[in-house]
């Protein structure tokens, strides 16, 4: 079984822990053939990888896209979190890798979960007008930033979660763009911050 930690402060059902139990089997089970997480997380995949990505569920709503979706994270935990509250969303998860894509259709399948899934390049796709996008271990932020503007509905917001070098991202992007951003520190790793994004404007545009 997988623990709630103390700082979710959203109630999960026991029927949504125990699709992230399953979810947790499909990860390992996936990784042994495809490159879906890091070995050296391997026996801490509730807290590093499923807790990690929950933390961001306060700010999903609407049309929502994940950039390159990988693993699952945080698009499939996010999914089984929205399922468990019975909150509508129209969630897109974008993946380039075809194995990666086949194993987040997998995943909608076994955990009984809507999940639409796109397997093409971010900047090959036409527009989805997302109103909020998020992104994880994906790319630097000013390439994540590049990307949300081409898929960002006019007032949506970019949800990235960044590791220890936050803060030198931030730096280098706002010499490219110009934008809000909201930082907050996570709760899973001292170092890393997730990075709430909006009103994205190239610089002398």
């Amino acid at each position: 079984m997988i623990e709630v930690p103390t700082w979710f402060l959203q109630d999960v059902s026991r029927e949504t822990l125990d699709k992230l139990c399953v979810y947790k089997k499909l990860l390992k089970k996936w990784t042994k053939k495809i490159n879906l997480i890091s070995r050296s997380t391997y026996d801490h995949i509730a807290d590093r990888h499923i807790w990690d990505s929950a933390q961001i569920f306060e700010h999903i709503e609407g049309r929502w896209v994940d950039l390159g979706s990988g693993g699952g994270l945080p698009g499939v935990v996010l999914a089984i979190l929205a399922d468990g509250k019975k909150k509508p969303l129209n969630i897109v998860l974008i993946e380039s890798d075809i194995r990666k894509a086949t194993f987040l259709r997998t995943c909608s399948t076994k955990l009984e979960v809507p999940l639409k899934v796109i397997s093409q390049r971010i900047d090959c796709i036409e527009p989805l007008n997302a109103e909020i996008i998020s992104a994880r271990a994906l790319t630097n932020l000013n390439n994540l930033i590049e990307l949300a503007e081409m898929h960002l509905t006019p007032g949506g917001a970019s949800l990235f979660m960044k590791g220890a070098k936050w803060q030198q991202e931030l730096e280098e992007a706002r010499r490219n763009w110009q934008f809000s951003c909201d930082v907050k520190p996570s709760l899973t790793n001292p170092d890393a911050a997730i990075l709430r994004i909006k009103d994205i404007r190239r610089v002398g545009h």
